[in-house]
């Protein structure tokens, strides 16, 4: 006797935006990028590769890093997404359309916009097969903003929440929250636009003492033999190292400004 299958659930596992997760080829770019820094800096300093070992409980914090840093960036590239998705909307709610009916003809045009497998594109999708198994378009976006971990959609949100119990002008507030978020994006590239000198000199001169060290150690590899070969240069070089590293985090602290 066979036992039928299950039809598929249309809305499929959600995707949690909070958290960044590697792909196997990431995780290994990444870990063999920080061995070679290593192994870099652990020739520079010491002229071996042994206390390069000493640096290799710094890979999660390096792949935390990095996370952290890539995560950033798809925030920002999602509330990009998300604007763009809220402006067809309103312009389908404009056009008549009420405003689950708005959220489903948005799909095909941002479609044409971003790759299928891109943040708005998988949303708009999920949205659209929560409202065909009847769940409020409230609940389907409270979803969204609670998975995307980012304050402009969970503020929209709660918003939208608010005017579609109490009747307020959707459209009035969809348009309110583009304009704020395109403001805020916009404050951001500019301010990015400004300091890109000054984050270019940054890294320039993070690379500096690095150069120096290895242009001295090929031209006049003597001149700092003893930094090599006695205890107190290496506890010298040992110094620098801890002060070069300190100033490099410094640095990059300092060129994050937050909008």
């Amino acid at each position: 006797m066979f036992r039928a299958k299950a039809a598929p659930s249309p809305v499929r596992k959600p995707c949690d935006y909070g958290t960044y997760l590697f792909s196997r080829r990431e995780r290994l770019t990444n870990i063999l990028a920080y061995l070679c820094l290593c192994f870099l800096i652990s020739w520079l300093f010491y002229h071996s590769l042994l206390p390069a070992a000493f640096f290799l409980p710094g890979i999660p914090v390096f792949l935390k890093a990095r996370k952290e840093s890539l995560l950033e960036k798809r925030k920002i590239q999602m509330l990009r997404e998300f604007t763009t998705g809220m402006q067809l909307v309103n312009a389908s709610l404009q056009a008549g359309y009420a405003v689950e009916n708005a959220f489903r003809e948005s799909l095909p045009e941002l479609k044409k916009i971003y790759p299928s497998d891109s943040f708005i594109v998988r949303e708009f999708r999920r949205i659209g097969s929560q409202l065909d198994v009847s769940i409020p378009i409230e609940n389907a976006l409270s979803d969204l903003s609670a998975r995307s971990h980012i304050d402009d959609i969970r503020n929209f949100t709660e918003v939208f929440q608010t005017a579609k119990r109490t009747g307020g002008d959707l459209m009035l507030i969809i348009r309110n929250t583009v304009s704020d978020i395109q403001e805020k994006s916009e404050t951001r590239e500019q301010i990015e636009a400004d300091i890109s000198g000054k984050v270019l000199e940054q890294k320039i001169m993070s690379l500096v003492p690095i150069l120096i060290i290895a242009y001295v150690n090929l031209t006049s590899p003597d001149f700092l033999e003893v930094c090599y070969v006695t205890a107190a240069g290496r506890l010298v070089m040992t110094a620098c190292l801890g002060l070069y590293g300190a100033a490099f985090l410094w640095g990059r602290k300092v060129m994050k400004i937050q909008v």
